[in-house]
């Protein structure tokens, strides 16, 4: 019974074996424990490299200069750095805790629910207020400040979030804005006493020299033009909606109206001009601004376009949107230059360089 009970118990360990040895043709002889043995030992080293080097990642972490924090399928917080310890002036607990239980920002908490459901990387940019009522070993007496967080999807639904002060980078802005806007207030008054000196020199000259005046005032009312567009843009930017004066339009009457203003600088290139859409779409906007960005899409069309082309516009509605289409034979921007299209006048060409110090 002793020895039936011995070759049972030897076949359940061969069999053990088996599973494991990394050759299955093996026989669990001698020399295939002793190779699982030397596996073992392999696997042993290699989890205690990669011990090493998630703690020199950890230590880099620790002292680098943007905040990093992590949380677990529960948004628990299982670690953070010491720079995400200032920003959400906070102390790492000694076990996990919910994120909202250390750290009042639904805002961060929102941004982690979103890269969990999306299993994308999501940015969002917030107004943190630092309240510290609730962790008593932390002193946080700092004003509220524009904080962004990138999170990025980890294994097993965790979730790592990096964050960044943006408030340097709000009150430079701020102070570009108000630059901005000061110089275009500057700029009224004298432009306004330029153009009116020009009309009153008109009808005092004779005809061939009101040609230059005539130059002179379109200059003048060009510059002031430009001064009330850096005006435009900055109530936009302080008050955005509110700003708008909003009215029922014709949309294509209004395109056909921005056309026919423009149609004598198109006549010297010989472009041609197709409408494609509703007759009439009656929508509630801006019609002096909805007028502007209509005239800068056909004069850079008509600007850019080759000679004897052709200028397309399609006018798409969708549910709840208006899609409008201006389409030429122009050269277009280059895949490099896209990602500037949106930047406050910038032109095709014109590449942001970067600053290359003189040899010493």
């Amino acid at each position: 019974m002793g020895l039936a009970l011995f070759m049972w118990w030897r076949a359940r360990l061969y069999a053990e074996l088996q599973k494991v040895l990394p050759n299955k043709s093996d026989s669990p002889s001698r020399f295939s424990i002793s190779r699982l043995l030397s596996t073992i030992a392999h696997l042993h080293q290699t989890c205690c490299q990669l011990e090493q080097e998630i703690n020199n990642w950890k230590q880099l972490l620790q002292v680098a200069p943007i905040g990093y924090l992590q949380v677990d399928d529960q948004n628990q917080l299982l670690w953070c750095n010491q720079q995400a310890c200032q920003l959400l002036c906070l102390q790492l607990p000694a076990s996990p805790r919910l994120l909202l239980e250390v750290v009042r920002c639904y805002e961060l908490d929102h941004l982690i629910g979103q890269t969990r459901d999306s299993q994308k990387p999501c940015q969002q940019e917030w107004m943190f207020y630092p309240t510290c009522d609730y962790v008593r070993e932390v002193k946080c007496d700092r004003p509220p400040f524009v904080l962004r967080g990138y999170g990025i999807p980890l294994p097993k639904e965790q979730v790592g979030v990096f964050l960044e002060n943006r408030q340097e980078v709000a009150v430079l802005s701020g102070q570009r804005d108000r630059a901005f806007s000061d110089v275009a207030h500057e700029l009224k008054t004298p432009l306004t006493s330029i153009r009116l000196v020009a009309e009153t020199l008109i009808s005092r000259l004779d005809p061939p020299l009101r040609n230059w005046i005539d130059r002179l005032l379109s200059e003048v009312i060009r510059l002031s033009d430009l001064v009330e567009i850096l005006l435009d843009i900055g109530r936009l930017e302080k008050e955005a909606y509110h700003s708008l004066n909003l009215k029922t339009l014709d949309l294509p009457a209004l395109i056909s109206s921005a056309w026919l203003s423009l149609e004598p600088l198109a006549r010297k290139k010989q472009l041609q001009f197709y409408y494609t859409g509703p007759e009439s779409l009656m929508i509630q906007a801006d019609e002096q601004r909805i007028y502007r960005v209509l005239i800068n899409l056909l004069d850079n069309s008509i600007k850019y376009n080759i000679q004897a082309g052709e200028i397309q516009v399609k006018l798409r509605p969708t549910d709840r949107q208006i899609q409008i289409e201006v389409i030429d034979r122009g050269t277009g921007f280059t895949e490099s230059e896209l990602p500037y299209v949106f930047e406050r006048f910038y032109r095709g060409g014109i590449h942001p360089v970067p600053a290359v110090r003189p040899p010493m």
